[in-house]
């Protein structure tokens, strides 16, 4: 099963230091790790960083990878083309780096990430006709067709209504499982990170204050320090852990 590790993973903006030697512990393929952090913690820039957009110090160490193309990335803004159907975009990302020979096989990929996903109903819609929210789930039918073992995502669900979010974010998990893909998905709901993901990063000031399984992360403590708000976690009935934000300081 794949596994990615981050050692001193550093980059820059000219001279200002974005990120400064991120280190982690091998993130394993059948986990959904979240990337948290307050806004210009770093966290887009991580995801530059890991996918080869941007170069800096450190090493991405990517063992255990089955495929010549193992990575797959959802940027924030996905700059689709509105001329496209929803259809042609996704067999595009499909077919991304490849001769446009278009085989069977591409077009099963493309009804199954978009069935997967609960869109395959837009399939014909020009994107420029879509809503923000549902240009958001393309752009994850986009990535996800690629058949990644790695999967990452910068803030995924940004752009979707609470049913929306509850659904990626159940099909990612399950998907994750399945496949024994890694998923690495920046969130700002911390409610979301501590249902739907099994590890954690925290940054802040492009510093990694935090790793670990997301509800060892996620403490009242870490929520004061990194966001400045005063918090609890409790459980509910059905024994998930609930954050409860009392007040920001």
């Amino acid at each position: 099963m794949v596994t990615l590790t981050l050692d001193g993973l550093s980059a820059r903006y000219g001279r200002r230091r974005i990120l400064s030697e991120v280190t982690t512990p091998p993130l394993a393929g059948g986990q959904v790790v979240a990337v948290l952090g307050p806004n210009a913690a770093g966290k887009s820039t991580l995801f530059r960083r890991i996918f080869g957009l941007l170069d800096g110090g450190g090493t991405v160490r990517l063992e255990g990878a089955a495929s010549e193309r193992p990575v797959a990335y959802m940027p924030q803004d996905t700059g689709a083309n509105a001329v496209l159907t929803v259809y042609e975009s996704v067999l595009l990302a499909r077919m991304q780096g490849r001769r446009l020979n278009v085989q069977r096989e591409d077009l099963a990929e493309v009804d199954r990430a978009l069935e997967a996903l609960g869109i395959a109903a837009l399939g014909e819609r020009d994107i420029g006709d879509l809503s923000g929210g549902q240009r958001q789930m393309v752009s994850a039918a986009q990535a996800l067709v690629q058949n990644p073992e790695v999967l990452l995502l910068d803030e995924p669900t940004s752009a979707l209504d609470l049913h929306r979010q509850i659904q990626l974010l159940s099909i990612l998990r399950r998907l994750a499982k399945e496949r024994g893909m890694l998923v690495i998905a920046a969130l700002h709901d911390l409610g979301h990170a501590l249902r739907f993901t099994d590890q954690a990063l925290v940054l802040r000031h492009g510093e990694l204050i935090a790793c670990g399984p997301t509800e060892e992360v996620v403490t009242p403590e870490l929520l004061h320090r990194v966001y400045r708000v005063t918090a609890r976690i409790e459980r509910c009935s059905r024994g998930r852990p609930q954050l409860i934000v009392e007040e920001a300081v």
